[in-house]
């Protein structure tokens, strides 16, 4: 993770199994790789999210800070820190995640879910 992140050194530190994320994309429209633009207003299935892990618990065992991990955004407690919106959840809450410290491990299956 750069030095020059709005995120690092946040005044806060993360307490048991906690997870700060900051989300990659402002909810909205959006774009399909087909190049179609989806209104916020159209309806999804329930979508899953990928976010980028700013503080983590001392409990926390599977991710790091710089870490990138799928999470439901249904499932979530917003906080704003520096006038910047963070997502806070627990590490069980999490689905996935993608990390470039884990290409190679023994029991790892990649970047690929």
């Amino acid at each position: 993770m750069s030095a020059n992140t709005t995120h690092d050194k946040l005044p806060i530190r993360m307490l048991h199994d906690r997870v700060l994320v900051s989300t990659d994309i402002p909810e909205g429209e959006r774009r399909s790789s087909g190049g179609i633009v989806i209104p916020a207003t159209a309806a999804v299935g329930r979508r899953l999210a990928w976010a980028e892990v700013v503080a983590v618990g001392q409990s926390v065992r599977t991710v790091e800070p710089g870490d990138r991990v799928l999470y439901d955004p249904e499932d979530r407690a917003e906080v704003e820190v520096r006038g910047v919106a963070y997502v806070l959840m627990r590490e069980r809450d999490l689905h996935a995640v993608a990390a470039e410290r884990l290409e190679g491990a023994e029991d790892s299956t990649g970047l690929y879910l």
